[in-house]
């Protein structure tokens, strides 16, 4: 069909799908999903609505973590006696905090040929205008939906230098921001974007501190939601988790600020950037 190479027997397409907006929707994109014999979809509903601007009749078939096991054999079989196969999550890229990446493994495996077709992304638009650093950056998804392992897995987070996105739903995203306050402190800047590329988006930057208290009010409880958070100060300590480490042994045993000083005197950390560095993580 193209050079692009859509035209090919045995080949597993991932396909991004727009956000939000449907003039998103790239000409590889619809060539792919035109062309395919099945597309796998996390909710075949979602996926019909789309596809009914253009293709409306197509063998779909559902596609998501509760069925990847059977779903799997299926599709790589499909592919071994040479489908073209389109796989699509709700919205975005598939296997990017959505399912896809075992049936890409196995399809790999299978010695079938995998071919990306780029598309939208909320976590690239929302870095993209969120005006925070963009340089380095990491993607964590989803946190825990339990306060104790959100709470460890931020605290292994609160040094992170690069740029960190997370997804939220609507109904967390007010537990979320406190719970992120609370562990980078609440001057630490961050963005919300809200309903991406839709007819309501809206991103605002601001501290933490001052997203919890806008949260409700100007920035409504609506629709799905990126957090971008600025990374760690340049400034704080190279070894700052070692000191950490070493001042939480000692205050098991000893006051705090005897601890303290013997903290900065073990691990070199000046004792004012100890204290300040202390007194957010606690």
């Amino acid at each position: 069909m193209t050079a692009a190479g859509i035209d090919r027997s045995g080949t597993l397409f991932v396909v991004g799908t727009p956000i939000g907006n449907l003039g998103d929707l790239s000409p590889r994109a619809r060539e792919a999903l035109e062309s395919a014999d099945i597309v796998a979809a996390e909710d075949p509903r979602r996926t019909r609505g789309l596809l009914s601007h253009f293709r409306p009749e197509v063998r779909i078939i559902a596609y998501h973590e509760h069925n990847e096991a059977e779903r799997i054999q299926e599709l790589v079989a499909a592919l071994e006696r040479g489908a073209k196969v389109s796989l699509v999550s709700d919205a975005g890229t598939p296997a990017i905090s959505d399912p896809g990446m075992k049936l890409v493994r196995a399809a790999r495996a299978a010695g079938i040929t995998v071919i990306p077709i780029p598309g939208p992304s909320a976590v690239l638009a929302a870095l993209s205008a969120c005006g925070l650093p963009t340089d380095r950056f990491v993607f964590e998804g989803f946190l825990p939906r339990r306060s104790q392992a959100r709470a460890e897995r931020l605290e292994a987070l609160r040094l992170e230098p690069r740029t960190i996105v997370f997804f939220e739903a609507v109904h967390r995203i007010a537990e979320t921001l406190a719970a992120l306050r609370d562990a980078f402190g609440g001057e630490r800047q961050a963005a919300i974007a809200r309903e991406l590329t839709k007819v309501h988006e809206q991103i605002v930057s601001a501290s933490l501190a001052e997203l919890t208290t806008r949260l409700g009010g100007d920035i409504p409880l609506l629709g799905e939601f990126v957090i971008v958070v600025a990374g760690a100060a340049d400034d704080a300590p190279a070894d700052a988790a070692e000191a950490e480490r070493v001042y939480a042994l000692l205050k098991a045993e000893l006051e705090p600020r005897r601890a303290l000083a013997l903290t900065a005197a073990i691990t070199g950390v000046p004792r004012n950037a100890l204290y300040k560095l202390l007194r957010v993580a606690e």
